[in-house]
């Protein structure tokens, strides 16, 4: 079998593992589908966002986000993005994920995977190639999980509020705004939110600023610029807050990863 570009091909080529690459350009949305197998979703270069419909993940450079077997996910690329994505049999190996989540992508589970995409797709099981294989398959059961997720509530109202905060997340629109557009009163919109979130609304907002921000980050614009363009008052509330969400300010969260963002 010849390297395709098409998830589907890959769904059940006759080895536990099997990866694609491919390049898409800034804006390119893959649309809501699923695949038998589980998928890690790893861009080599640039930032993508994933959608299931309990989750909205964002994979910054060094994350990859998994996504078992089933799922029904969308991706968006929020800029040209550099696509290496493994697929697993479910039964590959009894420590792999049961629930979408991004997950910690360290030197090593990187090059593994640009190797993989540069193997046969029916690789020797028994020799070097499967080896690799099997060593992605470790590295993805240990690797840390990283919190670049916020929950999307089941109800069709709520969903229907939380896509259109995604899709632009600065907005300011007031609270009570928001449950008219949902046709809830406030109190109940607040309470079933939280009750199908976990989080507050405006809690759950301030999270979504805070994925918009890293991928920006990410992709080189300045702290000072999203920091303002987000909706904060100053770069230094940004910074504090982003470091609450993520354990450090902008340019050392990026600074580890050689790749500081500009002042």
């Amino acid at each position: 079998m010849g390297r395709s570009t098409r998830g589907i091909d890959y769904q059940d080529v006759p080895r536990p593992v099997a990866a694609l690459a491919d390049e898409y350009p800034a804006g390119h949305v893959d649309p809501r589908h699923s695949h038998r197998r589980a998928q890690l979703i790893f861009a080599s270069s640039g930032v993508m966002s994933v959608t299931t419909d309990e989750a909205s993940f964002v994979i910054p450079p060094e994350r990859a986000v998994w996504v078992p077997g089933g799922v029904a996910h969308e991706a968006y690329c929020r800029g040209p993005v550099s696509l290496r994505t493994v697929y697993v049999e479910p039964d590959a190996a009894a420590g792999l994920p049961t629930t979408c989540r991004v997950i910690e992508v360290r030197e090593l589970l990187r090059e593994l995977i640009v190797e993989a995409t540069n193997l046969p797709v029916e690789y020797d099981v028994g020799g070097r190639d499967g080896r690799v294989m099997a060593l992605i398959i470790d590295e993805i059961c240990a690797t840390p999980v990283a919190p670049l997720h916020v929950p999307m509530p089941t109800d069709p109202r709520l969903a229907r509020v939380c896509r259109a905060i995604l899709k632009e997340p600065s907005q300011d629109d007031a609270l009570d705004d928001w449950a008219s557009a949902a046709a809830m009163g406030r109190r109940t919109f607040t309470r079933q939110f939280r009750r199908e979130t976990g989080m507050s609304f405006g809690a759950w907002r301030q999270h979504v600023r805070l994925l918009e921000a890293l991928s920006r980050l990410a992709v080189g614009e300045p702290v000072t610029t999203v920091a303002f363009d987000i909706g904060y008052s100053s770069p230094s509330a940004f910074a504090a807050m982003f470091r609450r969400a993520f354990g450090a300010p902008p340019s050392a969260y990026f600074a580890k990863r050689g790749q500081p963002p500009d002042a």
